[in-house]
């Protein structure tokens, strides 16, 4: 019969919060690495499609998903992370996931940025324990690599997706469905 301690039992009790804290990013780089690539996806975006500046200007808040992969062969599915930021400063991480099933093959990488146009959907957004894409989204559609439709109507709606940067074999990319979840890095 073994008799344990306080101690032996605060430790015991302790490790399973220890290594959970290793794995939430407390003390990694994780947020000094999204936050570098949510600054050059940015530059990259206002360099490429200079009408994402006028909604930046108007929106409440900007996330910005610096790289989201996707991959499918039948099944498919896709991750990335990035940050949220309000008056350009970063407020809050966020996972995005994605899964799908249907004909389908190949991957491709891309990088896309919601930018909340209200305050209630900026609100919405954080306040939920995880935010789906879909029908309160308007895409801001490129009708060639430097020029973007950023219309009355676009700026009116609540929460406005811009999709650039892709590179690979899956033709297309959308992020209707596709899972927000707040982090920690």
């Amino acid at each position: 019969m073994t008799i344990f301690s306080r101690r032996r039992f605060l430790v015991a009790a302790s490790a399973p919060l220890a290594l959970a804290a290793c794995g939430n990013g407390i003390g990694s780089p994780g947020s000094s690495r999204i936050d570098a690539r949510v600054d050059e996806a940015t530059n990259f975006m206002y360099d490429t499609l200079p009408e994402t500046q006028t909604l930046a200007s108007k929106a409440s808040g900007i996330l910005m998903m610096p790289l989201i992969t996707e991959a499918g062969l039948g099944i498919g599915g896709g991750f990335g992370r990035g940050a949220l930021r309000v008056d350009n400063v970063t407020v809050d991480y966020y996972s995005s996931t994605n899964a799908s099933i249907g004909l389908q093959i190949g991957a491709q990488q891309y990088a896309h940025a919601l930018f909340f146009m209200t305050p209630a959907a900026l609100n919405n957004f954080r306040a939920s324990p995880g935010w789906v894409a879909g029908a309160d989204l308007e895409y801001a559609a490129s009708s060639n690599a430097r020029s973007l439709t950023t219309d009355t109507t676009s700026l009116l709606t609540p929460v406005v997706a811009v999709v650039f940067g892709q590179a690979g074999l899956i033709a297309g990319a959308t992020i209707e469905g596709q899972k927000y979840n707040r982090i920690i890095p």
